[in-house]
């Protein structure tokens, strides 16, 4: 049965989208997925499954829709992708924290970085299906903004690592 990597889009950020990361395990169980954990509460699941990607993530937004009363998307990658994400991250010389990967559901579209907006030294690539950002000086103070983001959902470096470890990957 596979595993998958199931991140969460604005939950338990910046005080939205409030979910118990015990009923967030209860929910993921009651649909049929199993060995479900969690990390950190912002909506990160490693779960197994028979379904494939599509469906574990279509059945995982039904069941948040149903709880939240309002759509919450979710991103589903498998050990491998979610590794070859952090693989192909190119800001080796930042620090963990201060760069993330915005995992997107499709490839981000090409006018992407032309349409960045408030770049203030961060630097911003692109990959297969997902954007790349190094917030040099860190986040608190950025006002970046990535409208081909606005989908998608950012984890940094050590919480990638962390969930590709959690999948056995």
């Amino acid at each position: 049965m596979p595993t998958y990597i199931a991140l969460l889009r604005a939950v338990n950020v910046g005080g939205t989208g409030k979910l118990p990361m015990a009923e967030l395990r209860a929910m993921c169980e009651a649909v049929g997925f199993e060995d479900v954990r969690t990390y950190i509460a912002s909506g990160n699941v490693v779960l197994r499954s028979a379904l494939n990607a599509k469906r574990v993530q279509a059945a995982l937004e039904q069941c948040l829709a149903d709880y939240a009363g309002k759509p919450v998307g979710v991103i589903v990658r498998t050990p491998a992708e979610m590794a070859r994400a952090l693989a192909a991250q190119p800001f080796a010389h930042a620090a963990p924290n201060r760069a993330l990967v915005i995992f997107l559901d499709a490839p981000p579209p090409a006018d992407a970085l032309a349409a960045v907006k408030h770049r203030n030294g961060e630097e911003i690539a692109l990959g297969e299906r997902e954007i790349y950002v190094h917030y040099g000086d860190g986040m608190a103070d950025s006002k970046l903004v990535i409208p081909a983001a606005k989908a998608g959902t950012a984890r940094n470096l050590n919480t990638v690592a962390k969930l590709i470890e959690m999948a056995g990957g």
